[in-house]
């Protein structure tokens, strides 16, 4: 399994420094990884740093927490376009959903999701499933799934539980076929992230993107 081919090489740290940046996109090219997923205000400098390798430059929105205004996550997705990102991954409104909000939810992505496919950029919706019920999930892969999108993604990495095959196998039993699914959170060795991709994720975002491929175990999972 060439399993470089599945990562979202990331950091998405407060603390994330330019010389993050540089040493993120520079193992990105050297193991040709699918994306590297950077806070907002480095998507113009990734970009730049990627520039003539295939690796794509993935973003997040309303991150991490979702609780965003819809016209808030809107400037967001406005200024990754403008700056370059190929792909966006946006977190949902976690609060209207644990309030069975599905109305705002439905109005959230029909507000967003235009804009990035008139641009024909990627759309990765975060659900946080670490922290949902499998019924909440299921609902989700419904509303997400009709909506179009290309990935629905596990977790932002900073919730109290991360990936699971357990969520990956419900997403792909609910999901329409065409839509995609990205893993994340607490993916730190290669045994792990490979049972995510036998269970139908064909993303992994993660920061132990180096030690995966080298089928070592850090600790450095965001």
């Amino acid at each position: 399994m060439q399993i470089n081919q599945y990562i979202d090489h990331t950091v998405l740290k407060p603390t994330t420094t330019l010389a993050d940046i540089e040493k993120l996109c520079h193992e990105a090219r050297t193991y040709r990884f699918a994306a590297v997923c950077v806070p907002p205000p480095f998507v113009k400098k990734s970009k730049e740093l990627l520039q003539g390798s295939t690796v794509k430059t993935a973003t997040v929105i309303g991150f991490p927490f979702g609780y965003s205004a819809i016209e808030a996550k809107l400037a967001e997705v406005l200024l990754a376009l403008v700056d370059g990102a190929d792909e966006l991954d946006i977190v949902i409104n976690l609060i209207a959903l644990k309030n069975n909000d599905w109305t705002y939810l439905a109005n959230e992505i029909n507000h967003l999701f235009p804009i990035i496919k008139e641009k024909g950029k990627t759309i990765k919706i975060i659900i946080e499933s670490g922290v949902l019920t499998d019924e909440e999930i299921i609902k989700c892969c419904e509303l997400y799934g009709a909506a179009g999108i290309d990935y629905l993604k596990t977790s932002t990495g900073y919730a109290e539980h991360g990936a699971s095959v357990h969520a990956v196998e419900l997403f792909r039993r609910h999901l329409p076929e065409h839509v995609q699914i990205k893993a994340s959170g607490g993916i730190r060795d290669y045994a792990f992230a490979r049972q995510l991709i036998e269970a139908g994720a064909t993303r992994l975002g993660c920061s132990a993107g180096v030690a995966i491929v080298k089928g070592e175990v850090s600790d450095t999972a965001y």
